[in-house]
């Protein structure tokens, strides 16, 4: 066997056995408190740390993870995509706005001062530590109101168009954040034509954006059902699965090509087949395929994890868990309470917390413009932030909602 045909070997086994260990973790971690997320991440650092020791992965090797990283984020925000309820979140639109105002400026803002004028970090690593800080990820808290009976209630549907809210603006952010970012390096923050560069920037983004949203909206209202119809009087329901998961693919990566980002067209993508009442049952079969690919996202995270960096990120971390936590806690709660109760506006603050999914995507895709967009250590510090509050959350969650059984019942 030829020493190419050897490292194909070794690099295959290693896939199957990332794939056998994330679904163990993900059925053991279930159990508990701790997100999955967090052990796929843990995969991830565990293989950086083995490879900087024996060098087993080449260059095609770390390539074929960054596919698998890249269809693991088009898993990802597919199906969050998928999981919208466009419907009801119009319906709730008033009220969630006036929250999502809220939670998205005390994060992001105190998010950019304190990495600008406290750490010290520059203007693009402050712009993107400020984009990272609006998303959340319901995903992680939505468990502990579903274990308590809370999802079905208002607040329960409230926070849920809330975090939509989150996961849209936050992509979006992210596509017109990377829009501009090499104007931002080339003036340097400083050249007397950089709001007119913005300016124009911003504005073909614009259009070019309300053009490829169009071409999504005219599919799911004219094509999207037809075709899926059409294809169920001769192809299986596997194969309707992985023809869905196909155009998911196409999308992001028109996307992509457009000059957006794969993330952007996969949520388009989710979107456009959500409107579908058959979407919810094509997310159930869409689930084998979710679990294969998205924890290739969290690995490809502790995999790209410099080991020399976690020290000096602690700092940073700290500084920037303190803004996630409380950007969301008052930003989402306090306007909450226009809605709800004490209890209630606490209760969605807290659900708020988490920072994963969308927040590790606008950070791990803008390390991959350099350093200078993302240092290491900051790169560092999101992982610890990620870490912590998908973990305090729900812990926090779980004591709210024996500490305030009342809060359950509807105002």
């Amino acid at each position: 066997m030829s020493g190419s045909q050897q490292a194909l070997a070794l690099l295959v086994v290693i896939i199957g056995a990332l794939i056998v260990a994330a679904i163990i973790l993900r059925a053991l971690l279930e159990r508990t408190y701790v997100p999955a997320l967090i052990g796929f991440m843990a995969l991830g650092f565990l293989l950086r740390l083995a490879d900087d020791r024996w060098h087993f992965l080449n260059a095609e090797g770390h390539f074929t993870f960054d596919v698998l990283q890249e269809l693991g984020v088009i898993a990802l925000l597919f199906r969050i995509g998928l999981e919208s309820n466009l419907t009801e979140l119009l319906r709730q639109l008033p009220m969630a706005s006036v929250i999502w105002v809220g939670n998205v400026a005390l994060s992001a803002v105190p998010g950019y001062l304190v990495a600008y004028h406290l750490l010290g970090f520059g203007l693009i690593p402050s712009l993107v530590v400020a984009t990272a800080l609006t998303a959340t990820s319901i995903g992680v808290s939505v468990g502990m109101w579903r274990h308590h009976g809370a999802l079905g209630t208002r607040k329960g549907q409230l926070l849920t168009d809330v975090a939509e809210m989150d996961d849209l603006s936050g992509v979006a952010f992210m596509a017109l954040l990377f829009a501009v970012l090499p104007i931002l390096r080339q003036a340097g923050g400083s050249d007397g034509e950089l709001v007119p560069q913005l300016m124009a920037t911003g504005g073909v983004f614009l259009v070019k954006l309300v053009l490829f949203a169009g071409a999504c909206i005219a599919f799911a209202r004219y094509a999207e059902e037809r075709l899926t119809t059409t294809f169920r009087r001769f192809g299986s329901r596997p194969q309707l699965i992985a023809l869905v998961a196909g155009i998911g693919i196409l999308i992001a990566g028109v996307s992509s090509a457009l000059g957006f980002s794969a993330a952007l067209g996969a949520l388009f993508a989710g979107l456009a087949f959500s409107r579908d009442p058959d979407a919810v049952k094509i997310d159930g079969g869409f689930q084998g395929l979710y679990h294969l690919l998205a924890p290739f996202f969290f690995i490809g995270i502790g995999l790209s994890l410099p080991a020399d960096a976690l020290a000096s990120s602690l700092g940073p971390g700290l500084a920037l868990l303190t803004v996630a936590v409380l950007g969301k806690v008052f930003g989402a709660g306090l306007p909450a309470l226009l809605a709800t109760r004490a209890a209630g506006a606490t209760l969605i603050g807290v659900s708020m917390v988490p920072r994963a999914e969308i927040a590790m995507i606008v950070v791990e895709r803008a390390r991959q413009f350099g350093d200078w967009a993302v240092p290491p250590e900051l790169y560092a510090a999101f992982v610890l932030i990620s870490a912590a509050t998908c973990i305090l959350a729900p812990v926090t969650l779980e004591f709210l909602f024996r500490r305030w059984p009342e809060a359950l019942k509807e105002d």
